[in-house]
């Protein structure tokens, strides 16, 4: 299938994406920096991005893979793309990645299979190119998670001290990285957990489940501090923490109510207040994101509708219906917030700038309507107008 409007397809349903904080995995070697002698440094690597999904068990022949992508730079007239051939390829056989949290620090990739968490550790190999990435499987690491089933939910905190896994099963789980010492344990068989998110300080946790209210825990004595009850007819969604400049914090979470989709939004002060709520779409949403720079939010929806808002007052910056043929099922900002990168059932897997499309000034508009007063005016009197120059 051709690429969509600005899409790369990699030949797979896309399950699961993000973006690689190369800065912590390929650090530059002491022996490079010591040598006064040596050539010029190689230029910075592009920014990259790796990808999971596939066609599940079975003979589909859908290959179920992990691939590292880059981000091939603007061109005269072309926004930034991601770059048709992989920097690299891994098959995962008969188990498709169905989420993933990559380590803020390096550490490698978690990524939720059907039976249970694999990680993935990054290696450099040797040769001319520098900025070459490969994954390989960690076969004795994460054993508490290996056999625990499909998790829905899998995430790093900020810092990447903190993972937490939410199940299929309702059994969610918080450990410290990279000891997997357990923080929080609280199995639920009777919902599934269907997001969570970690504060920026690593205090609080909150949980989406596939009913009831929105539950928020405190890391530091690992006791539940909130639940954030619903209104009449919704049904929650994702959930993210956002920082504000004064470093204070809010809790977004989105629901369905009726026909429409709206974001919520909660201080998180003792009393976890309810300060907002915007309906923003009549499509149900499917994918959710937080700007690292706390400024922006997206969404995405089951038509494949992408949306970036404004963070404070959620007016919609930039929108792009049917930026994907299916679902969109991730919604990831590049470092910089600058970029969104969005991912679809339909196999493709985009880029979107977050800067409003440039409008056209007052001034301009206005010097548009005068010459176009003249031309008009010109033309109703033009044989008088030539009549009155000279001979």
């Amino acid at each position: 299938m051709a690429p969509r409007g600005g899409g790369q397809t990699y030949g797979f349903p896309i399950y699961c994406a993000s973006w690689l904080p190369l800065a912590h995995i390929l650090k530059p070697s002491a022996h490079d920096a010591a040598e006064p002698d040596a050539p010029s440094p190689a230029p910075p690597p592009r920014p990259m991005v790796t990808l999971g999904g596939g066609g599940g068990e079975g003979n589909s022949g859908v290959p179920n893979a992990l691939v590292v992508a880059a981000v091939d730079p603007a061109t005269a007239g072309a926004p930034p793309a991601l770059s048709p051939e992989p920097v690299f390829r891994l098959q995962t056989g008969q188990q498709v990645p169905y989420r993933m949290s990559v380590h803020p620090r390096g550490d490698g990739v978690v990524c939720a299979f059907p039976n249970g968490c694999r990680l993935l550790r990054w290696e450099l190999p040797e040769g001319d190119d520098p900025h070459r990435l490969e994954l390989r499987s960690d076969e004795e690491a994460l054993v508490t998670l290996s056999d625990v089933g499909l998790q829905l939910a899998v995430s790093f905190s900020e810092a990447g001290s903190l993972l937490a896994t939410g199940g299929e099963d309702g059994h969610l789980r918080v450990f410290r990285w990279p000891t997997m010492e357990t923080i929080v344990e609280e199995p639920d068989t009777k919902t599934s957990v269907k997001d969570l998110s970690f504060s920026s300080d690593e205090r609080f946790l909150a949980v989406n489940r596939s009913s009831g209210p929105s539950k928020v825990w405190d890391l530091g004595s690992a006791e539940a501090v909130a639940n954030l009850p619903r209104e009449a007819g919704e049904i929650f969604g994702f959930c993210r923490f956002l920082n504000k400049p004064d470093n204070s914090q809010i809790l977004f979470v989105t629901a369905m109510q009726g026909d429409y989709g709206k974001i919520i939004s909660w201080n998180t002060t003792t009393t976890w207040t309810r300060i907002g709520s915007k309906k923003i779409t009549r499509e149900a949403i499917s994918a959710f994101a937080v700007s690292p720079d706390g400024t922006l939010l997206a969404f995405g929806t089951i038509e494949g509708s992408i949306s970036v808002l404004g963070s404070r007052d959620m007016r919609v910056l930039v929108k792009v219906k049917k930026a994907h043929l299916g679902i969109v099922t991730t919604l990831a900002f590049s470092q910089d917030s600058r970029t969104l990168l969005s991912t679809s059932f339909d196999s493709t897997a985009r880029l979107t700038s977050t800067a409003p499309p440039k409008s056209v000034s007052l001034w301009s508009m206005i010097l548009a309507i005068i010459l176009a007063i003249l031309v008009y005016y010109y033309m109703q009197h033009k044989e008088d107008l030539l009549a009155m120059l000279p001979k």
